[in-house]
């Protein structure tokens, strides 16, 4: 399904495209909330199915392993949807268990939340839903907006919850976001519906439960607009937020390049510009988003440094010839493992990608028209590691100069002079972050691949 906007209202939710429908999937912890999204979304799905359409509603129980109740919780869960099933309603469960426990000094609600986030992704996958709705309202956005204002967030914390976002191919969708609590309550009662409390719900060690329980009846009662007017105010955050990602991906298409970010270019945008691109581009390069002091510190010290380094999540963010370039650290034991490597034969006449997980990564080979290496000589190649005084020729009208000067000459820092060099025979043919040696490009018309080295990431070689 390509839509995300199934339900309008709450009283008559409306699946968008049913004609494209096939499967939804709904995030079922069993609670009050979730309890009504999925009941009313498989009551939809029905009417849709009597019109003609075929459309399964599954609903995706994570079991945390936190409480002591929760194989209670999924027991009613899955006794819940049979009911429901036997009742003609469109409904399919499926659950996951989360394995382990929070580590050292991980709170148990981001440890729970991340868990969830990856056990709702895979079990959507695996049944082939690319739609998952969540049962968020706007009490739970104005909430949000609330703790992250109070943790000192910036627009993106204070965006709070979208009402739709992909990921990874898949649609996560908030339908509710401008109900109130009241009207899930009242479709409650109005059905007879059970499901869960959740004593944890009342434990004030948790942030939301503390605003919850003490800071909500008193910001109602001076404030009755309250939650509308948050959730309002998350709403301009996210077209606040959206204007600065429309900005930062106009800039860092100027920013960008093969060797990484230019960093006096980088600073000759207002200081608030300069900020947003460095901030976006450091999310995409380490997957989540950057610590505030670690971008103030860039800021301060970027420019007056001609070299750098610092570390950034699980990599480590390094400074050369005005280019800024994260890397996994790992990369560093990865390198030095495969520098006491000996020379390892290998067949790369077979298109795709051949692992070689002793060496930290593998080769790529797929076919080109021009610029490639000749069919014919694939076979009986060798991965050395660098020794030191190879020759490497990089253009056809060139000469044969060592490879270390030709590394300089490009300005390809120590950190990418990584990978296994390749070998025919005796002669060196390609080189990882230069590519194919110019002596060796096949013929117009010839047969002919591209070759690329892919360092295994840190999660690839665990």
């Amino acid at each position: 399904m390509s839509a995300c906007s199934p339900m309008a209202d709450l009283a008559t939710p409306r699946i968008a495209d049913p004609s494209e429908a096939s499967l939804v999937a709904v995030a079922y912890s069993g609670g009050r909330d979730s309890t009504a999204l999925l009941h009313a979304t498989a009551r939809q799905a029905r009417a849709l199915n009597d019109a003609g359409a075929s459309l399964q509603v599954l609903a995706l129980h994570v079991h945390h392993g936190l409480n002591t109740c929760a194989d209670d919780w999924l027991a009613h869960c899955e006794s819940q949807c049979e009911t429901w099933a036997q009742a003609g309603l469109p409904i399919r469960f499926r659950s996951a268990r989360l394995e382990g426990r929070p580590a050292a000094g991980q709170s148990v609600e981001a440890w729970a939340r991340d868990g969830r986030h990856a056990a709702l992704a895979a079990m959507s996958a695996q049944a082939g839903a690319n739609l998952l709705l969540l049962a968020h309202h706007q009490r739970d956005q104005a909430e949000t907006l609330l703790l992250q204002g109070l943790r000192g967030a910036g627009v993106a914390g204070l965006a709070g919850m979208p009402a739709q976002q992909w990921r990874e191919g898949l649609c996560w969708a908030r339908p509710w976001l401008d109900l109130p609590r009241e009207a899930l309550e009242a479709y409650v009662r109005a059905h007879q519906l059970t499901h869960i409390d959740d004593d944890s719900n009342g434990d004030p060690r948790f942030a939301r439960n503390r605003l919850r329980l003490s800071v909500w009846p008193a910001l109602l009662e001076a404030f009755p607009q309250a939650e509308a007017s948050l959730a309002q105010a998350a709403r301009w955050a996210q077209q606040s937020l959206a204007l600065q990602q429309e900005v930062a991906a106009e800039d860092l298409r100027r920013l960008l390049s093969i060797n990484g970010l230019a960093v006096t270019e980088l600073l000759a945008l207002s200081p608030a510009r300069a900020s947003n691109a460095l901030r976006a581009w450091l999310a995409l390069q380490s997957g989540r988003p950057a610590p505030a002091s670690l971008l103030q510190r860039l800021m301060r010290e970027l420019p007056a440094c001609k070299v750098g380094a610092w570390c950034c999540g699980a990599g480590e963010l390094r400074l050369y010839r005005g280019r800024l370039q994260w890397r996994v650290r790992a990369s560093e034991v990865a390198a030095a493992e495969a520098s006491a490597l000996t020379t390892t034969e290998i067949d790369l006449s077979a298109l795709g990608y051949h692992p070689l997980p002793a060496w930290h990564g593998g080769w790529q080979v797929d076919p080109v028209a021009s610029g490639g290496l000749a069919c014919d000589r694939l076979k009986n190649l060798q991965m050395r590691a660098r020794q030191g005084g190879e020759q490497f020729q990089l253009k056809p009208a060139g000469t044969l100069r060592s490879l270390k000067k030709v590394y300089q000459e490009q300005g390809i820092p120590a950190w990418q002079r990584r990978g296994p060099l390749l070998f025919a025979g005796d002669t060196l043919i390609f080189v990882p972050g230069l590519g194919l040696d110019a002596r060796f490009s096949a013929a117009a018309g010839e047969p002919q691949v591209s070759l690329a080295w892919h360092e295994m990431a840190g999660d690839e070689r665990a």
